[in-house]
């Protein structure tokens, strides 16, 4: 199927493009030795995990449903981590997963024997009170009152038997400065109990795979903490794994004016991609510029009946009409994994676009996969 002919609205996954940040990630396990393992919540296409299981060391989870996609479609490492696990789950999340991290010293209590009787490794996720993030506090894990990580005032070094791994996740869509940063932090509340571990978890967060990021600084980093205290380095990104190697195909339906041209798509910012609204950033749209660069300005917005259904406001060199074909950047990462059939809108396809350019459509969506959701 051609690019063109897809149904939509559509993800479409790019095997090149995934392909190429895969092997950027594989080129920084192969000069540090240090692992690089799949955060499943930005990028769960299982259709394409027998491809990043040729490059990365496997998969980690934030839940039981997460542990299982990563254990049965990728099958190599699977960690997870959950700010509190729910006592139902906690068997099969151990039979699961290699690593289970804990968000608290009295989740170590209570679970952390049935983890170490079964011979897995066993983690605690620690809060180094380091924010170095402007304007996206929602997505700040050392934000005052966070829920996520031991601070150093509640750490409880007696309870620390059994516990081979410290993990940190401090980052958002940020560079290997801030990583440096936060490792100096890490060390200075820490240091001291870094020597008795295994390991050590750098989380997600790390852009390593956009164009700018200074990997040189990460490796650095890495280094680091394998020569200074003798510990394997783990690292789970997720946004890095499919940055800017997905689209999503959406159609004009309408067109109309108040105050300014506005365009209805059979997308939606609210279902199809929240991060628009909850960053809030405005996707990059093929052909498109922004207000003032080309002539015809329009406001695009889904058919949902939420007033702040809005992508954005675009300008293109000609008017927009209804059946025009429009294509958004960056859709693989936070889209399939977020979205939502509010107001009954359709679910997109999910596509994968070969590297001989050929489409194949693998899974569509109708009214059953609203109705099944519903009671």
């Amino acid at each position: 199927m051609r690019f063109e002919e897809l149904p939509t609205p559509c993800y479409v996954v790019d095997e090149a493009l995934l392909e190429k940040n895969l092997k950027i990630l594989r080129g920084v396990m192969d000069r540090t030795g240090c692992k690089i393992i799949l955060a499943q919540k930005a990028f769960s296409m299982y259709k394409l995990y027998p491809l990043v299981a040729k490059y990365l060391s496997g998969a980690t989870a934030s839940g039981l449903f997460e542990a299982r996609l990563g254990k049965e479609e990728l099958g190599k490492e699977n960690h997870v981590f959950s700010p509190a696990y729910r006592e139902d789950e906690i068997d099969e999340i151990v039979s699961l997963c290699d690593h289970i991290i804990f968000n608290s010293f009295s989740q170590v209590e209570k679970f952390k024997d049935k983890a170490l009787q079964a011979g897995k490794k066993v983690g605690l996720r620690i809060n180094p009170e380091c924010s170095t993030q402007e304007g996206h506090g929602l997505y700040d894990p050392c934000s005052s009152g966070s829920r996520f990580g031991v601070t150093l005032e509640q750490f409880r070094p007696e309870l620390l038997d059994g516990i081979s791994g410290l993990h940190f996740h401090t980052l958002c869509q940020q560079n290997s400065d801030d990583l440096a940063t936060t490792l100096q932090a890490v060390e200075e509340k820490f240091g001291e109990w870094l020597p008795q571990m295994e390991w050590i978890n750098f989380g997600g967060g790390h852009h390593i795979t956009r164009e700018d990021y200074d990997i040189p600084l990460l490796e650095t980093c890495i280094k680091r903490m394998q020569e200074k205290y003798g510990l394997a380095v783990y690292l789970e990104p997720g946004e890095a794994v499919a940055l800017n190697a997905g689209y999503l195909v959406s159609t004009v339906l309408d067109t109309m004016r108040n105050g300014i041209d506005i365009a209805l798509l059979d997308t939606s910012a609210s279902c199809h991609m929240p991060d628009v609204l909850e960053m809030p950033y405005r996707p990059p749209l093929f052909g498109s510029g922004e207000a003032g660069e080309k002539p015809f300005l329009y406001r695009l917005g889904g058919s949902t009946c939420m007033s702040g259904d809005v992508i954005g406001d675009y300008s293109f060199d000609q008017p927009l009409k209804s059946g025009d074909r429009l294509v958004f950047g960056d859709m693989a990462i936070y889209s399939m994994v977020k979205n939502t059939t509010f107001n009954g809108m359709s679910l997109p396809a999910i596509a994968i676009q070969k590297k001989d350019g050929d489409c194949e459509v693998v899974r569509e969506f109708g009214y059953g996969d609203f109705k099944m959701r519903l009671a």
